[in-house]
């Protein structure tokens, strides 16, 4: 009788761990503002930051690519991102979001993330890059900490794919198959 109680005790516990983000697939993702720091635009060879929200991720297919501001975060789904890279998608009908949780920064890593997220802006000048300063979007969408996770909208801005955590090689061919048949 004790092993049945202390098993219907954790089962709660279980089962926030399998699913502990609150994306749901066939539905929007939940609204969301950056306005400290924001989304970086490049204008010349300067980045500038605007407000951005979570509502302006329709009319491509979209990445979401929701990572804490460390490099282990950052390797995560490395791969996945390379899949991506390599496919070679046309940017008239998809985008890569990087949002980048900058307040779950090793503890004096800041102004590196931010730097770091600079450098790749200027690099992949088509990618849409987040710096989010508070963790707003990780505590709105209920992401794990120090974590990586990969979103999959459709064009008109609905989930099809959601995983927190990293991918494994299935994860990764599903992402792709969905990306392609929805372009």
């Amino acid at each position: 009788m004790k092993s049945l109680i202390a098993l219907c005790a954790l089962l709660p516990a279980l089962a926030f761990q399998a699913q502990a983000h609150n994306l749901t697939v066939d539905q929007p993702l939940p609204n969301i503002s950056v306005s400290d720091k924001g989304e970086l635009v490049l204008q010349g060879d300067d980045i500038v930051y605007q407000p951005w929200q979570s509502k302006q991720l329709t009319g491509k297919v979209r990445v979401i690519q929701a990572i804490a501001g460390r490099s282990s975060a950052k390797a995560l789904n490395a791969p996945m991102i390379e899949a991506i890279k390599a496919a070679n998608l046309p940017h008239d009908q998809y985008q890569t979001t990087t949002i980048i949780n900058q307040d779950d920064a090793i503890w004096g890593t800041g102004s590196f993330v931010k730097s770091s997220a600079e450098d790749s802006k200027k690099e992949f000048s088509w990618s849409s890059i987040v710096l989010d300063a508070n963790g707003q979007v990780r505590s709105r969408w209920a992401l794990e900490e120090e974590s990586s996770a990969i979103i999959v909208l459709d064009k008109t801005g609905k989930v099809v794919f959601v995983k927190d955590g990293q991918l494994s090689d299935s994860d990764i061919q599903q992402v792709m198959s969905k990306i392609q048949s929805l372009l």
